[in-house]
């Protein structure tokens, strides 16, 4: 059985295109692999969030990702300032982290561009901890998103660098895993480009029936079809891709047939897509307003995690230590 290993952002409540797309497919994996899901809470200390703001991201990422269908009895599912290994292995690894490699990952030049004034030790050592990890559980496989590819391959290059400098094939070289095909990509309300946090234009799972349904219809439309149209227009093409996603085949056929004779009314669709939205993420919702409340569910969730993670992490980091050399006299 192979092991996988996914970071969850500490920073970002679940909308529907993650829904749909990567948990869906998290969810099936937990039945087929050993997985570990982690919330990467240290990695949201780059952009210095306030103390009360990262405990509750963390508590409400967990939340969500529960609901969800993760499943801690079958998955590890743990939050990564718990595991006290993770650092010392990070710290490990950066000694033999080189500065210009650092310097030239192409998120760490976007992040100084996009914060300027804080540029700090940990956006340039970001693919070193990213690394730590994944080599943390030698993991197999990675699930990794184009923005993550160059991270990976400079997991992959710390790896085979540890097993030549120290001369052992202890580490297990990761791969990227593509769930290709499978992984639904749900485009966002505003007429352009992918549903996500930072483009503004995400349907949370934790949004009030009310805030959906105002969401939707706030979607950007067009002037509507005429004789002569040849295309549907992009802002269109969302909309339908989404209500293909999460509508009755009948209901996506029936307003499909409305567009080609020009008779379609935007208001029609919105109001009926958001409808069936809200249908596909209430029980989710309710899942997740019965689990925050249940704080004793969460310890207990919190507690299997970060013992199977450490006892994972720990079998690393000693073999790792004396590897280096750090031995008891």
């Amino acid at each position: 059985m192979a092991r996988v290993l996914s970071g969850i952002r500490s920073t970002g409540k679940l909308h529907l295109g993650n829904y749909l797309g990567a948990v869906t497919n998290f969810v099936k994996l937990q039945h087929e692999h050993q997985c570990y899901f982690f919330i990467a809470d240290y990695h949201s200390l780059t952009t210095h969030p306030t103390p009360s703001n990262l405990h509750q991201h963390v508590k409400q990422v967990l939340v969500e990702y529960l609901a969800a269908g993760i499943d801690p009895e079958k998955a590890t599912i743990y939050i990564q300032s718990d595991v006290p290994e993770v650092p010392e292995l990070y710290l490990l690894l950066n000694m033999n982290a080189y500065l210009g490699e650092l310097e030239r990952t192409t998120t760490f030049k976007e992040k100084a561009r996009s914060q300027p004034d804080n540029v700090n030790a940990g956006l340039l050592t970001y693919p070193v901890l990213m690394a730590a990890d994944i080599l943390i559980h030698q993991a197999d496989y990675v699930p990794v998103g184009k923005d993550q590819e160059q991270n990976l391959e400079m997991a992959r290059k710390f790896a085979r660098r540890f097993n030549r400098m120290y001369k052992t094939d202890f580490f297990t070289i990761p791969k990227g895993f593509n769930f290709g095909n499978k992984l639904i990509k749900v485009p966002g309300l505003d007429g352009t480009g992918k549903m996500g946090k930072s483009e503004g234009n995400g349907l949370y799972l934790s949004d009030t029936n009310e805030q959906l349904r105002k969401k939707v219809m706030k979607a950007k439309t067009d002037a509507g079809p005429t004789a002569s149209d040849s295309t549907v227009s992009e802002p269109i093409q969302n909309l339908f891709t989404i209500m293909e996603i999460v509508s009755k085949p009948e209901v996506m056929e029936s307003f499909k047939a409305d567009y080609a004779n020009c008779s379609i009314r935007y208001g029609d669709l919105k109001k009926q897509l958001a409808e069936d939205i809200i249908k596909l993420i209430e029980p989710v919702r309710e899942r997740i307003e019965e689990i925050e409340k249940d704080d004793d569910y969460l310890k207990k969730v919190v507690k299997m995690g970060t013992e199977k993670a450490r006892e994972s992490a720990k079998k690393t980091v000693d073999e790792v230590r004396h590897l280096i050399g750090f031995r008891p006299f």
